[in-house]
């Protein structure tokens, strides 16, 4: 096999700290909708399971599937909560980094 050819890339960014600013607030908000479009998912899925949700062709009767997601839901809120503590440090120092520079 022949060795990849790799252009020599030097790409040159330039950003003020302004953009860079706007850059981290719109990461944290891309990451927030994508924590709420998970979180309704999992709503979904218990009402799926309930028999709640309309569209739902069959209804899990076994309570041990009824638990066995239930403890799945749970575990990714679990994650999801984990998450939202990450993105409010982030949010904090980028907070503290507004406020320290004029």
């Amino acid at each position: 096999m022949s060795q990849a050819n790799i252009p020599n890339i030097t790409p040159e960014i330039s950003i003020n700290r302004d953009d860079v600013i706007n850059l981290l607030l719109a990461s944290i908000a891309f990451e927030e909708l994508g924590l709420a479009h998970i979180i309704n998912a999992e709503g979904e899925k218990v009402q799926y399971v309930l028999g709640t949700l309309t569209t739902s062709p069959d209804i899990i009767s076994e309570l041990d599937d009824l638990l066995a997601i239930n403890d799945n839901v749970q575990s990714t809120l679990e994650v999801i909560l984990k998450k939202e503590l990450l993105l409010q440090t982030k949010l904090k120092n980028i907070i503290e980094l507004i406020s320290s520079c004029p």
